[in-house]
């Protein structure tokens, strides 16, 4: 007999089928339920990573239709309704025979299907028609409960120690990207990083961001502002290994750390030298991000405005003059400030123009207010806050400052 590594409480299952179910009838009001196919999703909503289909009806007991793994799923979920299936063709009879038969009309997770899976889909089902779902499953992940919350404010502090406590004590100027960032990966794994990270947009992720110097402004993909090398077009991300960090230069490293599933977000700046010896133009453009991290926690708390938070802190870097570079250089330059974290590092909702609904307590947001420098690098901060009526609460450490290695 084996036994499950964890299993998800039922209360916690209920209380998120609940939170889904209530999304889902101001998101998509004509549909009975919803058909979730990403294997975060179903993890979310079950307790289990399980390969297959899960529909959650408006009434009624949720089924989970397993196509490989279904005794996996029964040690870790408290869903009552597990079974196997082997086509889209069979999910109607089973639901049906479960209690909780297909609604005529359904919304689906759209994103968890690639179209010719959701073309076979609706050719199995020619009875049902589909609607949008997505929006659901990410309001109901935005708002976490206080079972999801011990785990992030956990892998939260074990982040900050990694970054401000072990990392710096094991690099110096003269390491390549890549060599820092293996020695970034022993401190992860010793605090128990769990390796993998995971993003909703469909974009890949390797450890994070190691950029040294100019590398911290190099073209990216990535749909964040700090640039980077990477390992080789083919990966690029983590860092390069025919670049040096060298003296007077920073070091800009922005990952994730992941414990049971949730993730956090952070970004720490070092300086190959002396506190006095950083650059103006460093100290100025990382101060800035301070200042602006700072304002915009202040006023995480329910009933904040998304957009609003974003339109201060582009005020605040054009009252200084640092406009140009605030967010990334050229290309490299984003539209928001921050994005909801938890089992997805790019959560629901974003800090930026046209997400205009209040923030609630329990949310988690990272906060990544970055400022890039030509010929230098990108400085400023990112840390992981919970919102509560008093503001924000980092989870990341509270030291916000460039830390020097000499």
């Amino acid at each position: 007999m084996f036994e499950a590594l964890e299993r998800l409480p039922i209360t916690e299952m209920r209380s998120r089928h609940a939170k889904c179910r209530a999304a889902l009838a101001a998101v998509a009001p004509g549909a009975g339920g919803l058909l979730v196919f990403a294997r975060l999703s179903i993890y979310y909503l079950t307790g289990s990573w399980a390969n297959g289909v899960l529909w959650l009806p408006l009434e009624g007991e949720a089924v989970l239709c397993c196509r490989k793994g279904r005794k996996r799923a029964e040690l870790e979920s408290p869903l009552t309704h597990i079974v196997s299936f082997r086509s889209f063709g069979d999910l109607a009879g089973l639901c049906a025979a479960a209690g909780s038969p297909l609604a005529d009309v359904c919304a689906a997770e759209q994103s968890g299907l690639p179209w010719n899976l959701a073309q076979l889909l609706t050719s199995r089902l020619p009875d049902v028609s589909f609607v949008p779902g997505d929006a659901a499953l990410a309001v109901a992940q935005a708002q976490k409960s206080a079972w999801e919350l011990t785990k992030i404010r956990l892998c939260g502090a074990r982040h900050a120690k990694g970054l401000m406590e072990l990392l710096p004590a094991t690099i110096a100027p003269g390491m390549s990207e890549r060599e820092i960032a293996r020695k970034c990966w022993d401190a992860f794994f010793d605090l128990g990083h769990q390796g993998m990270l995971r993003m909703g947009s469909g974009d890949e992720i390797f450890l994070g961001h190691i950029a040294a110097g100019d590398s911290g402004n190099y073209p990216s993909v990535f749909n964040g502002p700090v640039g980077l090398r990477g390992e080789h077009p083919a990966l690029p991300f983590s860092g390069y290994a025919g670049k040096v960090w060298k003296k007077g230069e920073v070091l800009t490293i922005d990952n994730g750390f992941s414990l049971e599933g949730y993730a956090t977000d952070k970004t720490q700046v070092y300086f190959a030298g002396k506190q006095a010896d950083i650059p103006e133009a460093v100290r100025r453009g990382h101060d800035l991000c301070v200042r602006v991290q700072q304002a915009a926690a202040e006023r995480l708390k329910p009933g904040a405005i998304p957009s609003e938070l974003y339109a201060l802190a582009l005020s605040m870097a054009e009252q200084e003059g640092l406009t140009e570079g605030f967010m990334g250089l050229g290309e490299n330059k984003v539209r928001f400030l921050g994005h909801g974290i938890g089992l997805l590092i790019d959560g629901w909702p974003v800090l930026a123009k046209g997400f205009d609904t209040p923030l609630e307590a329990g949310m988690t947001l990272a906060l990544e207010p970055k400022f890039g420098i030509a010929g230098v690098g990108m400085v400023g901060v990112e840390n992981t806050f919970e919102v509560t009526e008093a503001g924000g609460v980092c989870l990341t450490g509270d030291d916000y400052s460039i830390l020097c290695v000499e």
